[in-house]
Formats: structure tokens, sequence, C-alpha cells
């Protein structure tokens, strides 16, 4: 699996955040697991940032 690197490019949020959600998203895919990580040539980080480019999963920002 290579990165998105085209939706990436084209993302118009701020990076950071998304860098941010998809450190917390592979540290979920670690600890949970995904079917697409059955697959030994799918690794984590890029799955992680695939899925919140996509996304198939949401993020917000929490104020503290």
């Amino acid at each position: 699996m290579t990165l998105p690197l085209d939706t990436l490019i084209n993302q118009r949020s701020e990076i950071y955040l998304i860098t941010c959600a998809a450190i917390k998203r592979a540290n979920q895919l670690t600890l949970a697991g995904d079917e697409e990580l059955a697959d030994p040539s799918v690794k984590v980080v890029p799955l992680a940032l695939k899925q919140v480019l996509n996304k198939q999963v949401l993020y917000r920002i929490e104020e503290q």
C-alpha cells in the first residue's frame, strides 16, 4: 500500500490536525487491529493516514 499523496496534497484542512488524527488512529489500529492488516504488505501508519484522509474515520478537536 502506498500513501495517498494525491489526497494529502489536495487536503484543505490543517495538516497538523490530520497528522495528529493519523497518529491516534495508528495507535488504535495497533491495539485493536483491522481486517486490512491481515495482508502483510499493509502497514499501520499508511493505513491510518488513508483512513483519515478518505474520511473512513472521523476526528475532532477537543478543547482542553
